[in-house]
């Protein structure tokens, strides 16, 4: 494998219309993350590149619901995912902007190179347009029926029901949602990247070059590769992007695809030209010894291993990447996450649900890594792991060192003495960590990486458990410096190991063993504590998450459940038609309530008492499980006045009183808006 000077480490730029889900966070920052902690524990010449992707249709639909412009979204969007990465402890080296003018200038600078050197091809097509609003129309402008399993409410490019990757023209019955009108066919010119011209260059580059690509990463790639390359647009018609730089090109801006993954190059420009002594942007991206390596999720394969790098080899004089680690989809609860259905966890709202816990976060993500395949988050899943590993393995070892340490030798690390063959036994076993956990750090193994880091602290309490310090300290303390000697080593080898996975968590170790620095050639040592060595104040590493906060979560996830089959539930079909004849039978009146009372031994019955302007009379409606009956005393209800009487738990009910049934199930009396006489007439 070819050694490199420096690392270049991206991730994807998320889209600025709206806040950080966990799903964002396990499919490419923490991963990358972990990564760029790792190389600079290596002392390693790295930059960690991160920014708002601020252009493209999602923005500019946000803002059109809203009400406001892209700008005012992107600004709000921007600022709040930087804080919540910060929070989270995303060590980005800069976290930059594609609305920013070195990006405008870069972008079109590199497709002005592509478009002098006839790397583009041009070409006139007809696409959907709103005469109307008079645009062209995006593909998520357009919604219709998906022609798979017919959702009513699928997108022009993909239907979130069933997962169906779509095109515009395959929806039945397309609606422009800008005015909702039926959209048109129009003729519309658009500059194109010729990914068939570079099949064959891909297919031996990525295919023959780059067989360690994870197996998921690979095989897409090789899929796509397949079914032949197409040509690609690069420009669109909309009105919220970066100017097309040609003549001829008004109303035409770079396609979000092609401008966002060169916020990459222009955010290290940025941070080069602050910050002169790490080189120039050119060293970064053209130098021949810096590697590339792109941390993204699974929707932006495509991008980051075909177009992109076909982007970059067009224009000649860039590197290309060396390897894009793409993680799979995590799921929330066994259904897959998604931000129209509110179905996320959130987690700007999980750092104030959970202040202090962004590194529980972090591991759990870690721990569940869709790394190869989709996987699964739950709250459950997320209480047992902190309660069972962070707290009653990796906690729980840290503090029995620290106390019985300040018990019995004033905090301060006792030598170490003759060792048994256990304690030989137990030093071999981690002796070999640095080199186990490098080895799956640098094949972006990250989930088995923070299992080697956990298994220190199990190898920690099965040492206190089987040796029992506590209770050889009546009768000898030699032995028992030995142990704590011992058992302080694989404490500082914790405060390394957990670094890359767990900052905030190894910082705080760090400061109660008296280590504030972190060295990571330490790694496996059994002296990083030299005796006498002054520890500090023990204190509670991670706390128990109890069930009360976890039914919280829960339960603020069924809310959004139940809100989205209420909103997605169609009205029931209309009846058979009747004769306005048979209509005419029907007397429906208005009648005051007088007295309302539950029937007993009836859960569902409301006894109701009307002033039907005829002397009064007795109704009993089943819905005494949506209204409690004093909220209807002296409503003005609609009621069937000549509905044959029956009787009701031996209750006779003159009538019927009118509902509606929302679609959440719940039941609404009808009432009127004006107050008039008992018996009035509904016509």
């Amino acid at each position: 494998m070819k050694e490199f000077k420096r690392t270049l480490v991206t991730s994807a730029l998320p889209y600025a219309n709206g806040p950080l889900h966990i799903g964002h966070l396990a499919g490419a920052y923490v991963p990358a993350d972990i990564y760029v902690r790792y190389l600079r524990l290596k002392k390693e010449d790295v930059i960690f590149i991160g920014g708002s992707d601020e252009h493209g249709v999602p923005i500019t639909i946000r803002a059109r619901k809203e009400g406001v412009t892209p700008k005012d979204i992107i600004d709000r969007y921007h600022y709040q995912m930087k804080e919540t990465f910060e929070k989270m402890g995303i060590s980005y080296d800069i976290y930059g902007r594609t609305s920013s003018d070195t990006h405008h200038k870069m972008a079109q600078d590199i497709f002005r190179t592509l478009y002098d050197n006839g790397k583009l091809i041009q070409k006139t097509s007809e696409q959907y347009y709103d005469p109307e609003a008079k645009m062209f129309l995006a593909d998520r402008y357009i919604t219709g029926e998906c022609p798979h399993c017919h959702n009513d409410k699928a997108y022009g490019d993909q239907c979130e029901k069933c997962g169906s990757a779509l095109s515009p023209t395959e929806l039945i019955n397309p609606v422009s949602t800008v005015t909702g009108c039926k959209p048109i066919m129009k003729e519309t010119t658009h500059w194109y990247l010729p990914l068939d011209d570079y099949q064959e260059w891909l297919s031996k580059w990525i295919l023959e070059g780059h067989k360690e690509w994870r197996p998921n990463v690979y095989g897409q790639c090789k899929s796509w590769l397949d079914m032949g390359l197409q040509p690609r647009a690069v420009s669109r018609d909309l009105d919220w992007g970066i100017p097309v730089p040609v003549e001829g090109a008004e109303g035409k801006v770079l396609y979000v695809w092609f401008d966002a993954p060169i916020g990459y190059i222009s955010n290290t420009k940025d941070f080069c030209d602050a910050n002169p002594e790490r080189g120039s942007w050119e060293t970064w991206w053209k130098d021949p010894e810096t590697r590339m390596v792109n941390f993204i999720g699974k929707d932006n394969i495509v991008f980051h291993c075909i177009v992109f790098p076909t982007m970059l080899k067009a224009e000649g004089s860039f590197n290309i990447t060396d390897n894009v680690p793409a993680n799979e989809f995590l799921n929330l609860e066994d259904d897959k996450i998604s931000t129209s259905r509110n179905w996320a966890v959130w987690v700007h709202e999980y750092l104030e649900d959970f202040p202090g816990k962004a590194d529980v976060l972090r591991y759990v993500l870690t721990a569940n890594a869709p790394e190869t395949k989709d996987n699964n988050f739950t709250w459950k899943d997320f209480q047992a792991r902190n309660n069972n590993e962070l707290v009653a393995i990796y906690g729980n070892f840290v503090n029995r060192a620290l106390v019985l340490t300040a018990k019995y030798f004033d905090a301060k690390v006792p030598a170490c003495g003759t060792l048994t063959d256990y304690d030989r036994q137990t030093l071999e076993e981690f002796k070999n960590v640095k080199e186990r956990v490098e080895s799956l750090l640098e094949n972006f193994k990250f989930r088995e990486a923070q299992k080697e880091a956990m298994n220190l602290a199990r190898i920690g309490n099965k040492y206190l458990a089987d040796t029992e310090p506590w209770k050889l300290a009546k009768t000898d303390m030699e032995r028992v410096a030995t142990i704590l000697n011992i058992a302080l080593q694989l404490v500082a080898n914790l405060s390394i190991a957990f670094e890359p996975f767990l900052p905030f968590s190894s910082m705080r170790l760090r400061t109660m063993i008296g280590a504030p620095d972190c060295n990571w050639e330490q790694l496996g040592s059994i002296d990083i504590l030299p005796a006498d060595h002054q520890l500090g104040k023990a204190e509670l590493l991670f706390e128990k998450i109890e069930d009360a906060q976890i039914d919280a979560q829960i339960e603020k996830l069924e809310n959004s459940r139940k809100q989205n089959q209420a909103a997605e539930k169609k009205a029931n079909p209309i009846k058979q038609t009747v004769d306005f004849a048979d209509f005419e039978k029907i007397d429906i009146r208005v009648g005051t309530v007088l007295e309302c009372q539950k029937v007993p031994k009836a859960d569902k019955l409301l006894q109701f008492r009307i002033d039907d302007g005829l002397g009064g009379r007795t109704i009993l409606s089943g819905i005494a499980q949506h209204y409690q009956p004093e909220e209807l005393v002296g409503k003005q209800v609609c009621f069937i006045a000549n509905l044959a009487p029956r009787k009701i738990r031996g209750i006779e009910s003159q009538g019927m009183i009118l509902s509606a049934l929302d679609n959440d199930n719940s039941l609404a009396v009808i009432t009127v808006p004006k107050e008039v006489a008992p018996g009035s007439e509904v016509c």
